[in-house]
């Protein structure tokens, strides 16, 4: 059977894999070809059969169509720097996973602008705005009206996973876009934004203990008010250091903070605080112990020694949580990640263009990433948590 040349654009094959994240060896060595003989066909001087097209196709993650486009589309960069674990290095270049995340961020942005304006609604706009020159408080308590936080909320729910439920919900009535990233390891990256507007998103990773990705939710919705959304830079010492004590800031407001029980009963002047303390903080406004004791030590409540030792105990303890998490979990139902990954946001959307027919299953299907099998599963998980 003679082979049947395809004829994709080069220019976008060269674009296809670098905003994959991929380098030339890597594409490569995943399409089962030689590299000199991949970079012929993005030099144009050779051309991939259609079923090599097909391979490159799944593993750029991109429909097989993109690659006749006539140019390559001018929509996003991958992002280099990205909010971290405090403990890790920073790597040259992006994963694959990592592109394909921030990727999809971009498109269910889009999306989700075309299904509210498909069902005739419009989206809030979310009015924090900051500068790096401002006082820490003064923004954390412009971010908390921005999006309706409410101390009396704070410390009433029961789990964790009900504390994160909240920030988030906060987030999305203001006009923010929250996503969970699925395929990530939490050593790459714990979250990222998108700071244009309408629409801003924050992307955290659902590996991430709950309170976690609280904190990451605020930090990255202080870089959305800077006008500053990317994958955080940790080599920007400056502006990491105020969206962490703005993310504080929020959650523990100073007064609150100050006239809570347990602080007032705490030594005067004592720099160390007991577990059961930070704890107790944790309950109360819905932060880690971790975010606590960084508040706390902004206020000037402790010290940086108490602080930097307290900080090798909490790496220790999420390591060990991450263990015992990998050693049992059983991994939910695909439905349940799917709504847990696109949010309550966008699943609505899709959920009430396809009631109102104006897309298809197939569509729902494209949009929320799962199979048509699973819909009336998620139909009905979603109608349960509304």
């Amino acid at each position: 059977m003679n082979r049947v040349e395809s004829t994709p654009n080069p220019a976008v094959l060269v674009w296809a894999r670098k905003t994959a994240g991929m380098s030339l060896e890597v594409a490569a060595k995943k399409a089962a070809v030689k590299a000199d003989q991949l970079a012929s066909w993005e030099a144009g001087t050779m051309r991939p059969s259609i079923p090599q097209l097909r391979k490159l196709a799944v593993i750029y993650r991109r429909p097989l169509a993109a690659f006749y486009l006539p140019e390559p589309p001018l929509r996003f960069e991958v992002m280099h720097d990205f909010r971290r674990l405090s403990n890790q290095t920073l790597p040259v270049e992006s994963s694959p996973k990592l592109a394909f995340e921030v990727r999809r961020a971009y498109d269910r942005r889009e999306w989700a602008l075309e299904l509210m304006e498909d069902v005739g609604e419009s989206c809030p706009a979310f009015t924090g705005s900051a500068t790096l020159h401002d006082g820490v408080e003064e923004v954390g308590n412009r971010l908390r009206e921005a999006i309706g936080a409410r101390l009396t909320e704070q410390g009433k729910w029961r789990t964790d996973a009900e504390v994160f439920r909240y920030w988030r919900s906060l987030l999305e009535g203001a006009g923010v876009l929250t996503l969970q990233a699925t395929s990530l390891k939490l050593s790459e990256a714990r979250g990222f934004s998108i700071s244009l507007r309408p629409l801003p998103v924050v992307v955290v990773n659902n590996k991430d203990a709950p309170k976690g990705r609280v904190f990451t939710l605020l930090h990255e919705a202080t870089h959305i008010m800077l006008n500053d959304g990317g994958i955080c830079d940790l080599h920007d010492a400056d502006t990491e250091a105020f969206c962490n004590r703005v993310a504080g800031a929020t959650l523990f407001p100073r007064e609150a903070l100050l006239n809570s029980p347990t602080v007032k009963k705490h030594k005067v002047g004592g720099e160390a605080w007991t577990d059961a303390e930070l704890q107790e903080l944790s309950r109360s406004f819905g932060g880690s112990r971790e975010a606590a004791l960084v508040r706390l030590l902004t206020l000037k409540l402790t010290t940086q020694r108490f602080y930097d030792r307290m900080r090798d105990v909490f790496l220790k303890s999420y390591e060990d949580q991450q263990k015992r998490k990998l050693e049992a979990e059983s991994f939910p139902p695909p439905h349940v990640i799917a709504i847990s990954s696109a949010g309550p946001l966008f699943t609505t959307l899709v959920l009430e263009n396809f009631v109102r027919d104006k897309i298809t299953a197939s569509d729902v299907s494209d949009y929320l990433q799962i199979r048509l099998k699973h819909l009336k599963e998620l139909q009905s998980e979603f109608s349960k948590r509304a």
